[in-house]
């Protein structure tokens, strides 16, 4: 169709011109703007991109999406074709394609008879498709004033009700896995409603539930109502068409539930007593190792340090010329005979500063996020709202990027401060983009709803050189015109000779002991989220997010510090990059973690899909590996300049 391309454009300009209108869109407040319809007023049902789920196996089988008016599928299209529905920046970049539809639904009017949308007729080509997609568990989604349609699904262990968000294509017969399978065809839709105040004029949607059958009908015969009718089947014989007819019902139920907690009944948590054992384990397990680690570590610290300074105080030239407090004072050291080296120019300063500017915009980007969405600013109800506010707070975040990078290079005793300043906005956002683009060719040759619209990237491109390049420039100039952080021991002319190490201290040992700890703190949580993007659920437990957010933090700090304080000890000064790579492993982990769901949980047949997996979790994992590597570094070496001033050097 025409308009597929200059909708999403219309919403991605949107998004990118009227950045004040978006922003107040993504601080919506569940509740603020409800929408009343009275009687026989028409309530809008709109489509949105078919997204694959679980299939009757429970595995995934597939994560590319279509669109709902894709030329196979043949479903009904409105009069004069289907429109695009304006959506934000965020929702476009998720995959969200929402258009208008040739529903008719008017409030509390029912249609018991059965009512026909249109008639298709799939040739063996389009039955083909629609046969895979159903054994691939492909899922509807239809969206009635905002809520989407779901099923009414019932869970054993916490004996509760719910709506599971979407509805299947087709089923399998449940006798023969090898049978045919049964294309859906016609849609009992039930519709709740809420009175405001018990006011007819005042009526809202608080529900939307779909039921799909299959209706092989005979001729106008339309027995939609008759449970003995025949199953829809496709046949995929060459030259043989199946004549499919479309119909639905609509049916108005009234609810107590109130327009303000409608989206509560959609937010399920599938076995939470697991889902807060676990929490609860790796949380108490996590603070265990942490406060260990503190305790032991200040503990060395306070020793080390008065018997450095002890040791200063004594002239050791009035000593009776025994050498054996002098060798115990060499032998005893440890980090201090570094002292001279310790703050010593890493090698190449450039990327190490490059990467920890966009870590600390990173870092500072994600907690508003989650700070925000904790707080109840992002509903669900504005679709895209968590993507729109990512893409802002990055964009005007680089201001913080451009400082800290600045800052560290100075610091480092840079001197090609002109390249920190263009490579800070420039480095990390090319590898995300070069990668998104290249995994975006994927869908687009596929023919992919969630294939970002070429229009689109050229907005994206437009919002990083034209807002957020110019921030981080700025960023950059305060950062170089600030004082650098002074270290507070004077670095020696001549490198110190550094020790061979013990295996637990060598890089690829260290990096793996370290990488492990900040991974426990959130793998738990991660389970939940990677469900939730590949099962295309609905992620709504942000408190959870919160604290393991915190604790990831903490553990990461502290066990990075505890690998440097031995790194010194053993008289190794390379403790710059050996920090940040360290705790950035957890992002290897967490790379490691989704090939086993991979395996585990997904049954990906095609290249496509495995290449879009594999390449979103490896683009996934280089952002956390910048984000824990940065918090690593910047706790090192604020111990570091700690560990140092306690000590007198002469």
């Amino acid at each position: 169709m025409k308009s597929r391309t200059f909708a999403p454009l219309r919403g991605a300009l949107c998004s990118a011109l009227l950045a004040l209108p978006q922003l107040s869109a993504a601080f919506y407040l569940p509740g603020v703007a409800p929408t009343s319809y009275e009687l026989g007023e028409r309530v809008p049902l709109n489509v949105n991109s078919i997204k694959p789920v679980a299939a009757q196996d429970a595995l995934l089988h597939s994560i590319i999406s279509y669109d709902y008016y894709n030329e196979e599928f043949r479903f009904c299209q409105p009069e004069g074709g289907p429109s695009y529905v304006s959506e934000s920046l965020g929702s476009i970049l998720f995959g969200d394609r929402i258009m208008s539809s040739p529903f008719e639904l008017y409030m509390l009017k029912n249609e018991t008879e059965c009512k026909k949308l249109c008639t298709s007729k799939y040739d063996q080509s389009s039955a083909h498709f629609v046969n895979k997609r159903i054994m691939q568990g492909y899922a509807l989604n239809w969206l009635v004033d905002g809520l989407p349609a779901g099923q009414h699904l019932y869970d054993d262990l916490t004996g509760t009700t719910f709506y599971s968000p979407g509805f299947a294509m087709g089923t399998i017969s449940t006798t023969d896995p090898e049978g045919p399978t049964f294309f859906n065809n016609h849609y009992d839709i039930f519709v709740e409603y809420h009175k405001v105040n018990g006011k007819e004029d005042q009526l809202r949607v608080v529900g939307v539930i779909v039921q799909p059958g299959s209706r092989a009908y005979k001729g106008d015969e339309l027995t939609c109502n008759d449970a003995q009718t025949p199953p829809v089947v496709l046949v995929e014989e060459e030259g043989k068409e199946t004549e499919v007819t479309f119909t639905y019902n609509v049916y108005w139920v009234e609810s107590p539930t109130p327009w303000a907690t409608r989206w509560d009944k959609y937010l399920h948590v599938f076995d939470p007593k697991i889902h807060w054992f676990s929490l609860v384990n790796s949380a108490v397990v996590v603070i265990f190792l942490t406060v260990t680690v503190t305790s032991v570590l200040f503990r060395a610290l306070k020793k080390d340090i008065a018997r450095y300074n002890r040791l200063d105080q004594i002239n050791l030239e009035d000593l009776s010329g025994t050498s054996a407090l002098e060798d115990g004072v060499q032998e005893d050291s440890g980090w201090k005979l570094v002292h001279g080296d310790v703050f010593r120019t890493p090698s190449h300063p450039l990327l190490l500063s490059v990467f920890l500017g966009n870590g600390a915009q990173l870092f500072v980007m994600t907690g508003f996020t989650i700070c925000f969405a904790l707080l109840g600013f992002l509903s669900p109800s504005n679709r895209g709202s968590l993507g729109t506010i990512i893409l802002f707070l990055y964009t005007l975040l680089s201001f913080v990027g451009g400082y800290v990078s600045a800052r560290v290079y100075k610091s480092m005793n840079g001197e090609k401060w002109k390249l920190n300043i263009g490579l800070t906005p420039l480095l990390v956002p090319s590898i995300v983009f070069s990668t998104f683009f290249f995994l975006n060719l994927f869908l687009w040759a596929n023919g992919a709803a969630g294939a970002v619209p070429f229009t689109t990237m050229l907005v994206i491109i437009g919002i990083w050189f034209v807002v957020s390049v110019p921030i981080s420039v700025a960023g950059s100039w305060l950062g170089f015109r600030a004082a650098p952080v002074e270290p507070p021991v004077r670095t020696n002319q001549i490198p110190r000779q550094i020790p061979p190490a013990t295996t637990y201290l060598k890089p690829i040992p260290s990096m793996l002991l370290v990488g492990i700890l900040p991974f426990g703190a959130i793998f738990v949580e991660l389970y939940f989220i990677m469900s939730s993007i590949w099962f295309s659920k609905i992620y709504y437990m942000f408190g959870f997010l919160f604290l393991c957010y915190g604790l990831m933090i903490i553990t990461c700090a502290a066990v990075t510090v505890l690998m440097v304080y031995f790194l010194l000890c053993a008289e190794n000064y390379h403790w710059q990059w050996r920090s940040f790579l360290a705790a950035g492993m957890s992002a290897g982990y967490i790379f490691a973690n989704a090939l086993i769901y991979l395996i585990s949980k997904l049954a990906l047949g095609g290249l496509s899909g495995t290449v879009l997996y594999i390449g979103y979790s490896a683009l996934l994992s280089f952002l956390f590996f910048i984000l824990t590597g940065s918090i690593g570094f910047f706790s090192s070496w604020w111990f570091v300049q700690k560990i140092y001033k306690s000590i007198k050097i002469d």
